[in-house]
């Protein structure tokens, strides 16, 4: 299987149900996850290198984009699994998964900020 199959594979999981415009939208978002994410990665790091943690992170960034796309569209809440966020804030729900996916990728990532002691 290759990486962008195991992306969208995950990404459907967590989703649930979707509809037929919703998985072909979802597909086009992990492929452009993933592209976007091995750009990041630390030099001479490969998506192989971090591969549970890079499909994971993608497939968070994929949700997280189709939820952007999904609030555009006046639905009031986003069900990933069986966690179902509501949309109090319209942005909420694609921000908590973007949150999530920065923390699982962020320790390969190149372009990441941190403190260090002095």
């Amino acid at each position: 299987m290759s990486l962008t199959e195991q992306i969208y594979a995950q990404a459907c999981m967590l989703a649930g149900d979707l509809e037929d415009r919703e998985q072909t939208l979802l597909r086009l978002l992990c492929r452009s996850a993933a592209v976007g994410l091995e750009a990041r990665l630390r030099p001479g790091m490969t998506p192989e290198d971090c591969r549970v943690d890079f499909v994971a992170a993608a497939s968070l960034f994929a949700l997280a984009s189709l939820s952007s796309v999904s609030q555009d569209a006046g639905l009031g809440e986003v069900k990933v699994g069986d966690v179902t966020l509501k949309h109090r804030d319209p942005d909420a729900a694609s921000r908590c998964l973007r949150s999530q996916a920065e923390l699982i990728i962020g320790p390969y990532l190149g372009d990441r900020f941190s403190f260090r002691g002095v």
